[in-house]
């Protein structure tokens, strides 16, 4: 994920980089905790805060476009000539790219 991002999630709604990571991330569906690590209470506070701050879905997407990485070989081969063949299982990983 680009901190260029990250950081500019967190101007337009005046929280820490590190709030709208660890939010973006606790919003994840298969995430069901977090670890976080703080060396000063200050940055404790600010890591827990994390937990009551939720995007909206537009943020969302911005860092999920972001974050996505490139697909490597299969799957962009697939997704390049066999979009019409795809089984579910495919779409699951493949359903973002083929847009």
């Amino acid at each position: 994920m680009e901190y260029r991002t990250l950081g500019q999630s967190g101007l337009r709604i005046s929280v820490s980089a590190a709030q709208v990571a660890l939010a973006y991330t606790l919003a994840k569906p298969a995430v069901t905790s977090l670890v976080i690590g703080a060396r000063t209470d200050e940055q404790l506070a600010d890591n827990l805060a994390a937990a009551s701050l939720s995007l909206s879905a537009d943020e969302q997407a911005q860092l999920d476009k972001a974050s996505a990485p490139p697909l490597i070989y299969p799957y962009w081969h697939q997704a390049k000539t066999a979009r019409d063949r795809l089984s579910p299982a495919d779409l699951t990983l493949l359903a973002p790219y083929l847009r």
